[in-house]
């Protein structure tokens, strides 16, 4: 049997086609844009060499090579972030006391090594450790004169510089940083740090929170979700913090302070590092082992935060140079190895080649 079809019904089904197809890529295109991700860089401790107590603990060539082995993986982000520990300025200050010269760790870079920090792609630093403080009130204005002509943002500062806030590519973002030291925004002050934390998911698009806690050294590279000591100090109970925060908005936690690598977790569907360890610590830091190893960690987020995917590189670094790609792969092994054994039930899968994802 055959069916005849009216002229005009038949033009309408062509015209209802057309718009069903211009409908679909409509969406597909949008749909595309919506799984656009942000990426994120988090790398731990940075003090690219001291002329304090005296300038044999600074790099040769001016410190210009000590990030060049992974410049490279270090711009590849639309945000980068790192801790700096200690002072970045020309002027003098008040040192802290030490007795013994020999064991005086008081850090001081000069001013014009803030250019190795832009020239690898650095977007914002926590001041939120137990060094920015090393020469006074003097010393925190110079570094942040120095990161302000720079044009790299920072945060960590009780009362003066508790968060900041900065656009890139489109994309506003809010960045604040605790540490259970004096002059900082206390990472023991849960109430403190949520409120600060939802001031800035009211107005920013992506939320990067950052600590220093947590007690130090190879014994301590567990995440044990109780209150913290280390020689006497409570370093705080960095777990409940990262799930605090988180709770009132941030979206990607950045850990450091234990000067070793710590396991990572996702919770609510945002990306917690616990501690990424000693990244480019020139000349004074113990660097043996466990401490000589490092992540770089790219984190991919949707455009309102959610967890996609994270990259992991791993890095070594010794006394006589910055951090270079580990072809060994420590600090990935490490992360996976504690990621299994302190949070089984993250639901994460960790790669041989780095990556993680959430699992199926």
């Amino acid at each position: 049997m055959k069916i005849k079809v009216n002229k005009s019904i038949s033009k309408g089904f062509h015209t209802g086609s057309l718009c069903f197809i211009l409908l679909l890529l409509f969406l597909n295109t949008l749909s595309s844009q919506t799984t656009e991700t942000v990426t994120i860089i988090g790398t731990g401790d940075m003090m690219l060499g001291t002329n304090y107590p005296n300038k044999s603990y600074l790099p040769a060539n001016g410190g210009r090579d000590l990030l060049k082995a992974v410049e490279n993986i270090l711009k590849n982000a639309d945000v980068t972030f790192g801790n700096l520990e200690g002072c970045m300025f020309d002027g003098t200050g008040t040192p802290k006391r030490c007795r013994d010269m020999s064991k005086c760790y008081v850090f001081r870079s000069p001013a014009s090594f803030v250019n190795h920090f832009v020239n690898a792609g650095y977007d914002v630093v926590s001041l939120a450790n137990n060094h920015s403080g090393d020469f006074g009130l003097a010393g925190r204005k110079g570094t942040k004169k120095v990161l302000d002509d720079a044009g790299i943002a920072y945060a960590g500062l009780a009362s003066t510089d508790e968060s900041t806030v900065f656009e890139r590519n489109g994309v506003k973002y809010g960045f604040a940083a605790f540490a259970p030291n004096s002059g900082t925004c206390d990472v023991r002050n849960l109430s403190r740090a949520k409120q600060i934390v939802a001031g800035l998911a009211a107005k920013c698009d992506i939320v990067i929170v950052s600590f220093h806690g947590g007690a130090e050294g190879k014994a301590h590279q567990h995440v044990p979700k109780k209150t913290e000591y280390y020689l006497g100090e409570n370093r705080g109970n960095v777990h409940a913090f990262a799930h605090a925060v988180i709770d009132a908005g941030a979206d990607v936690v950045f850990g450091h302070g234990p000067h070793v690598t710590r396991a990572v977790e996702v919770y609510k569907d945002r990306f917690i590092a616990y501690s990424l360890g000693n990244f480019c610590t020139y000349g004074r830091f113990n660097l043996t082992g466990a401490s000589g190893v490092a992540p770089i960690i790219k984190v991919h987020a949707s455009p309102s935060g959610e967890f996609v995917r994270a990259e992991v590189f791993s890095t070594y670094q010794q006394k006589s140079h910055g951090p270079k790609p580990d072809p060994q792969n420590r600090a990935l092994k490490i992360i996976r190895e504690l990621t299994r054994a302190d949070f089984p039930d993250a639901g994460l899968a960790i790669s041989d080649d780095g990556l993680i994802l959430p699992k199926e």
